[in-house]
């Protein structure tokens, strides 16, 4: 027996890919495109868990239940080690070895053009980062990509190639458009942002770097409790729906552990940031060079 099984997860892939292959077939375009979105956006979330060794021990099993990125943009491949490799925390926030991190070195920034600047500064707003983000994003994980290209990681691009293939085949035999299923993947992108926006902050000791968003609501759910960040990133193979929990019963030491590094809710997070800037782009405490 796979005494690492987890029921849960599985059965929400199940109900996710179910949903996604109904939702195709749902007109209007502006009531199925949102709810593809929350598929979309669900389903990376899943790919999260996954490759966080759930549900089942054989990461084989597990690879296949979620290689079918419903994104089509990001190859699951490249999300698990990118992934992987942001969970070192003391890189955290780390220009350049942090793949996740939003944050310049100030050498690189200084040396920006005006206008790329004044693009990057707005992203750093809660709804910047919402309506640019993820087109900025893309754009820079590609060029990462390609500039750090190897063997390995071509193979892993063309490996994902019957995946797209596949979701886009769906398409095409649905009502929907790839315009509607578009506009789908790119919301999903924006709510995923939301998690993203504040999720580490730039502090001298790592784990004064990963924030708590103590009440998610739907959005905990869509993000399967990352909201409970630093909760996850010290024990990154505790099953999603046991995060909570776990967070209640030692939250005080959570707390001294992070710093104070929270927030109430996703709400209070927006009226806080809507349109200013938590963080600088350039990394305030930066003192190496590459």
């Amino acid at each position: 027996m796979d005494h690492n099984f987890s029921w849960p997860t599985l059965a929400l892939i199940i109900i996710v890919y179910a949903a996604w292959g109904g939702l195709l077939f749902v007109d209007p375009w502006w009531i199925s495109g949102p709810l593809l979105a929350i598929m979309i956006a669900l389903q990376a979330s899943l790919q999260h868990e996954v490759l966080h060794g759930h549900p089942f021990k054989n990461s084989r099993k597990n690879m296949a239940l979620v290689w079918l990125s419903l994104s089509v943009v990001i190859p699951f491949t490249r999300f698990r080690d990118t992934h992987l490799a942001h969970h070192q925390d003391a890189l955290l926030t780390d220009p350049y070895d942090d793949p996740e991190t939003n944050f310049l070195d100030p050498l690189v920034w200084n040396k920006l053009p005006r206008a790329a600047q004044v693009v990057l500064l707005l992203n750093n707003t809660l709804l910047g980062r919402l309506i640019i983000g993820p087109a900025l994003g893309l754009i820079a994980f590609v060029q990462s990509e390609w500039r750090g290209r190897t063997p390995t990681t071509m193979r892993q691009w063309v490996g994902h190639l019957p995946a797209v293939g596949i979701v886009l085949c769906a398409v095409s035999l649905s009502p929907q458009s790839l315009w509607t299923y578009g506009f789908a993947v790119y919301l999903a992108l924006s709510i995923l942002k939301l998690r993203t926006f504040l999720e580490h902050q730039p502090a001298e000791r790592a784990s004064h770097r990963s924030v708590i968003v103590e009440r998610g609501g739907l959005f905990g759910f869509l993000f399967l409790n990352n909201n409970l960040h630093v909760v996850h990133h010290m024990h990154p193979n505790v099953r999603w729906y046991r995060l909570p929990q776990l967070y209640r019963a030692n939250k005080a030491h959570y707390l001294r552990c992070n710093g104070g590094y929270v927030y109430p809710s996703y709400c209070a997070i927006a009226r806080a940031y809507a349109w200013r800037r938590k963080d600088p782009v350039a990394h305030p405490l930066w003192q190496k060079k590459p």
